[in-house]
């Protein structure tokens, strides 16, 4: 959702301050749920792999309100919520479609995708949008064509993607609408490929969901996750990054056009250079402590609740090199972006394919790419718990 004001510009995200890594620390939610906040790299990890902080415990009858309006993320049935064994098991249903080595096998066809678009990008009149014409749709038509959903709406599709993860953007009974008809949408899809499946994400896991006695509940929230996280964290960190490449970073615009190796070397720097969110805490990144537990120094009491900023620790002094990346180095530390340890996102790797050919195979069409657009003058997707361009026009 964009919007026009007249207040002060928003700033890009590669500019946006954020909290500075230290030791854990109190906060309060908007709900007025106290939490600690973990901004330091080390402390991050350890929270995200450390089962005596889970996720499952902030939906105990005890557990304090963390959202004001509800989303997708706050469903007990969604694999985020899910811990231990039981986590394993519907993680399980479609993990093997998501390894590095699956991802790799898919790469010719997401490179058609990327090409496709751009062909169609490169035809329209100058100055284009950037957003509309190639880093909106490149993630959704690659999730779309893996679970089969080419005859759905694309339109819909990011309907029910805003409010699934709204952050303020829609009302309590919007989000509850939406994600009702959402809901609906999946488990009809569900039942459909359980009847007649084919070669595609979905029917793969409602078939290991049924030989695992999978819930159908479950099954049907693991789609929606699937339809949103498949395409909203590519899309999001594709706009701001090529925000970043067009002001402050032209000079690294024909490195990206060398190889794709090396440009995928580059998409994890501005991966960690460049946020999907501001400094708010986003709840797919709260756990809950289940026993005391000492965390870079201060002990978290049993039963508090406990977010990670992954965008302030992938800037830890102590970990990786101040000020703007080499973009063409490796990283120093494993990245975060992602998070880590079990809840580690199942599409990681799918999103480094697509940012990386992405970034290739468009300083390779377009090395006279140039921002037809300042910073104060960009149109910002917001109201969503990430923030994005909506509208990016460039000439080349």
């Amino acid at each position: 959702m964009s919007t026009h004001s007249t207040s002060r510009p928003l700033c890009p995200m590669h500019r946006i301050d954020l909290p500075e890594p230290g030791p854990p620390r109190p906060l309060t939610l908007a709900t007025g749920t106290p939490v600690w906040l973990v901004t330091r790299y080390a402390d991050v990890r350890q929270v995200l792999m450390d089962p005596r902080f889970n996720r499952s415990s902030l939906h105990a009858e005890d557990a304090p309100p963390l959202l004001v309006v509800p989303n997708l993320l706050d469903d007990p049935n969604g694999l985020l919520n899910q811990d231990g064994e039981a986590h394993q098991r519907l993680r399980g249903t479609v993990q093997r479609a998501f390894t590095p080595r699956a991802i790799a096998r898919w790469r010719p066809w997401v490179a058609t995708v990327v090409e496709a678009l751009l062909d169609d990008f490169a035809a329209q009149d100058r100055p284009a949008d950037i957003i509309e014409g190639f880093t909106r749709p490149l993630p959704v038509s690659v999730i779309s064509r893996l679970m089969g959903l080419d005859h759905v709406d694309r339109e819909r599709i990011r309907h029910w993607a805003d409010h699934a993860l709204s952050g303020g953007a829609h009302t309590r009974e919007q989000v509850v609408a939406a994600m009702h008809e959402f809901g609906d949408f999946a488990a009809d899809l569900v039942t459909q490929r359980r009847k007649t499946p084919g070669d595609d994400l979905v029917s793969g896991l409602v078939a290991a969901g049924d030989s695992l006695d999978i819930d159908e509940r479950q099954l049907v929230m693991l789609v929606c996750g699937l339809v949103v996280a498949g395409h909203e964290t590519t899309m999001t960190a594709l706009g701001n990054i090529v925000v970043y490449l067009l002001t402050d970073r032209q000079e690294a615009w024909p490195g990206l056009a060398e190889d794709e190796e090396t440009a995928a070397l580059a998409a994890e720097q501005l991966l960690r250079a460049v946020p999907l969110s501001e400094g708010r805490v986003l709840p797919g990144l709260i756990r809950r402590a289940v026993e005391d537990t000492e965390v870079g120094g201060v002990t978290i009491p049993a039963g508090s609740v406990v977010a990670v900023q992954t965008n302030a620790a992938s800037r830890d002094p102590d970990v990786f090199p101040a000020g703007p990346p080499d973009l063409f180095t490796p990283l120093t530390a494993p990245s975060i972006v992602f998070g880590a340890g079990p809840h580690h996102c199942l599409g990681a790797w799918l999103a480094r394919l697509e940012l990386g050919l992405a970034l290739h195979r468009l300083a390779t069409r377009f090395p006279d790419l140039r921002a037809e657009f300042t910073s104060d003058t960009i149109e910002w997707r917001k109201g969503q718990m990430t923030r994005s361009p909506s509208r990016l026009p460039v000439s080349w």
